[in-house]
């Protein structure tokens, strides 16, 4: 592990402990001037943390928000150095305790809450300001601010950040960190460059999917994290207007309860619609109103086989305990992960898997916008994979105009400041060369290992298909999905003359590409229609 130069007060630089690649957490020390800000503390081991005198590596921490991969070391770090300062934003604060339920003794206050978009001066020249950052309540993204005799620094540092407003949490406001113009912006990168649809139709697209689920008979298990999408689906089952009134129980884990039991007291700090639904109803728990929301205990669990159900399950729970002796087949859906696909087998006949999105972290379209809006000097990505990162810093409208970093954990990045923008280095082409062969009935194409033994290689087409068009002198590969060839299927038993998606010329990999029609750009069903048909 490097450690920080000693050098020059008037210095900037970054030196990673964590960067968030797979699971190793996010935590960051930030040199500004004389002073030494920690920022996140999501190691599971702080030894890195304490320097050779037994003290502290640094003068305070911030954390950004309430995630294990962000927070998990505050309490060891609290406890070895009880007199370090920790700051959080005022939701945060109460839900890190979150993190150490095993605690017998339980969890002291341990961070110091601060208000939002308020400049706080913690030393002579340092002074921090939270902007709240979409992504979790509480979550927060932190404007560090040094000025010095000689040279003043701005560090922009977006924790985990989503520009789109979920259920429970408004997006992260561009106009509010617009004029900022950071030196230097510390970025999550977790989903590199792939573009999402709108959160809102993520979340028709799932719910569309429990419905036809339930309507096939099968019941549903969710395996979700704790604190987060665990209170996304939940509120979002109660709400949404396929299930508001429907005759149908949704059991909650006892193990994953806590974090409902957390989000109760902090009503005030969800937006408008979230204050206005809890004063008719109750947020989480309810017997009473349809869907009936009920708690998974030891007493209650042998209710669960009686009849049809969603269950809300930590992601590493034993389903045995639920599809054993339950009387209705199963459909297991798990959250969509930057780093790959989940991987939950069925462990009887009776199980299907499958994946949705229902992303909280901004993908590599809201990450470009955020980045052009700020126009900082030195963009430094970090949290998601090495591929997605490296995506990202091989994107050319980034190369031209930013000073692009993507440290590994250990490697001290140096941020100069100055008036004179230095074209970096471009780095490594991202083209590789493959070999094609051309037989009597087929092509034959042979990629090198870089690109099979990338991670997404194994998204790239579960069903061992693919599509293949030209663009221009391209040809352009893609992989085809288990429900676009049940699709195609079921497209391919529609009347020939029907006047529907499903014939039209203009439907393509499930989706349309009219430019005249209004559903462009959408997936569309076999048997949908609009006015800008035409046979195929």
């Amino acid at each position: 592990m490097s450690t920080l130069p000693h050098s020059s007060n008037e210095d900037l630089v970054c030196l990673p402990y964590g960067v968030g690649h797979h699971d190793e957490g996010v935590c960051l020390l930030v040199k500004m001037g004389p002073y030494r800000i920690l920022l996140d503390c999501g190691l599971q081991d702080i030894s890195p943390l304490i320097a050779a005198d037994k003290l502290p590596i640094c003068d305070l921490v911030i954390c950004s928000h309430a995630h294990a991969d962000h927070a998990r070391g505050l309490l060891a770090l609290h406890r070895a150095f009880p007199q370090l300062p920790i700051y959080t934003s005022e939701v945060t604060s109460r839900l890190l305790s979150l993190n150490w339920l095993d605690e017998t003794d339980g969890v002291p206050q341990i961070s110091q809450a601060l208000p939002w978009q308020r400049s706080i001066e913690f030393a002579d020249g340092l002074s921090a300001e939270l902007f709240p950052a979409g992504h979790l309540p509480g979550a927060a993204s932190i404007l560090l601010t040094y000025t010095g005799f000689y040279q003043s620094f701005r560090v922009f540092y977006t924790g985990d950040f989503f520009l789109s407003n979920s259920r429970l949490v408004e997006g992260l406001h561009l106009d509010s960190i617009r004029n900022l113009h950071p030196d230097v912006l510390i970025v999550e990168g977790s989903y590199g460059t792939a573009r999402h649809p709108h959160r809102r139709k993520q979340e028709n697209t799932l719910m569309a999917r429990i419905d036809r689920a339930i309507n096939q008979q099968q019941s549903i298990i969710l395996p979700v994290s704790q604190l987060g999408i665990a209170q996304e689906l939940l509120i979002l089952l109660r709400s949404h207007h396929l299930f508001t009134g429907r005759d149908i129980d949704i059991w909650v884990d006892e193990s994953i309860s806590a974090g409902y039991d957390a989000y109760l007291p902090l009503i005030a700090h969800f937006p408008p619609s979230v204050q206005n639904f809890a004063r008719h109803q109750s947020l989480f728990w309810d017997e009473k109103v349809r869907p009936h929301v009920r708690q998974i205990t030891p007493e209650t669990l042998a209710q669960i086989h009686q009849r049809q159900c969603i269950v809300i399950t930590e992601t590493h729970a034993d389903l045995d305990t639920y599809t054993i002796e339950h009387p209705f087949p199963w459909l297991v859906l798990l959250p969509a992960s930057p780093h790959g696909t989940n991987v939950f087998p069925a462990t009887t006949p009776k199980i299907a898997v499958e994946t949705y999105l229902l992303s909280e972290h901004s993908d590599g379209a809201g990450t470009a916008q955020l980045i052009h809006n700020m126009r900082p000097k030195h963009v430094v990505f970090i949290h998601g994979s090495a591929t997605y990162l490296a995506d990202l810093t091989g994107l050319e409208e980034l190369q031209n105009r930013y000073h692009l970093h993507s440290p590994s954990a250990g490697n001290l990045v140096s941020l100069p400041v100055g008036d004179t923008f230095i074209q970096p280095a471009p780095p490594k082409d991202p083209n590789y060369d493959g070999e094609l062969t051309e037989l009597e009935q087929e092509i034959s194409i042979s990629l090198p290992t870089t690109i099979s033994s990338d991670p997404r290689w194994h998204n790239f087409a579960d069903t061992g298909s693919i599509e293949a068009r030209w663009q221009g002198e391209e040809i352009v590969l893609r992989g085809i999905s288990q429900r676009e060839i049940l699709d195609r299927q079921q497209a391919s038993n529609l009347p020939p003359d029907l006047p529907c998606c499903g014939n039209c010329r203009h439907q393509r990999g499930s989706r349309c590409h009219s430019s005249q029609s209004p559903l462009n750009g959408f997936r569309v069903a076999p048997d949908g229609f609009c006015p800008a048909f035409e046979s195929s």
